[in-house]
């Protein structure tokens, strides 16, 4: 198969058109669709449709960083020999979306280490692949960044951008008491977002006992029985999964090798005679 060699003028129209990513293997696609009789519209189909595809992935990829996603944690690499035990149908449920869809809330408990967040991460990769905005943030780092602010007046702009975010992940949610104004924000946090966007909870406590680490009982009361009541719970128990996340050899393969860098040696002047 002869190798084809593309124009200086098509590849300059492609690069104004945006489809200079196609050039590198549009030559051979050429040559192959040639090899095969394909007709030109299946052809033109084919190169299309593997471009939106590559537009789409790197889209949710950016999506997915932007909104603090691990780039490792997704269902496709969750180990299932996993000794953990959940509700299939209940996370099968979730990952279609339609909770997302629907404006409801999940709740992910369970002991420490046995995948919450994983799933929770893993949820937020499906949503930015589907498109929808999505953040994820630690629930003691959030309002860390909630108080700071407070001092450079974002605060407003801040709520804003987290109010209306298609899926707000807060990961280990009351691991400590909060502030009466730590309880206040996170007040406000759940009442804007009820019922017109989604949002997953991870914790180690089942949510009776949230209420007590609140500052204000009548918030607290309010804010958590709004959110539970329309959440679906996703209860995970079993062995810690964490061992399976640690770094290893025989998984990850061995570390590039060294560059190769040239020793530099000193000549040394060639001693004087004395005669």
């Amino acid at each position: 198969m002869t190798p084809k060699t593309l124009s200086v003028e098509l590849k300059a129209a492609m690069k104004q058109l945006r489809l200079g990513r196609l050039i590198p293997t549009l030559a051979d696609r050429i040559a192959l669709a040639e090899k095969d009789d394909l007709p030109i519209e299946d052809f033109l189909l084919m190169v299309f449709i593997d471009e939106v595809n590559r537009r789409q992935s790197e889209s949710a990829s950016r999506r997915a960083d932007n909104a603090g996603l691990d780039p490792d944690m997704t269902f496709e690499r969750w180990d299932k020999t996993a000794k953990v035990k959940y509700d299939k149908r209940v996370l099968s449920q979730l990952a279609s979306l339609r909770f997302v869809d629907d404006a409801q809330n999940t709740i992910i408990l369970g002991p420490v280490g046995v995948g919450k967040t994983f799933f929770a991460h893993a949820l937020g990769h499906v949503a930015c692949r589907a498109g929808y905005s999505v953040g994820c943030y630690r629930a003691d780092a959030l309002l860390r960044i909630l108080k700071s602010s407070r001092l450079d007046n974002s605060r407003d702009a801040l709520l804003v951008g987290l109010t209306t975010l298609d899926l707000l992940i807060l990961d280990d949610f009351v691991l400590e008491p909060m502030s009466r104004e730590e309880s206040r924000d996170m007040y406000q946090l759940f009442i804007e977002r009820t019922g017109k966007t989604s949002t997953i909870i991870t914790s180690n406590r089942d949510t009776s006992d949230w209420l007590a680490f609140f500052d204000e009982n009548i918030l607290a009361q309010s804010a958590v029985d709004r959110f539970r009541n329309n959440a679906y719970d996703l209860v995970i128990d079993g062995e810690s999964y964490r061992p399976r996340l640690k770094p290893n050899i025989d998984r990850d393969g061995p570390p590039p090798a060294a560059p190769v860098t040239k020793q530099l040696t000193r000549r040394r002047a060639p001693k004087r005679s004395r005669h």
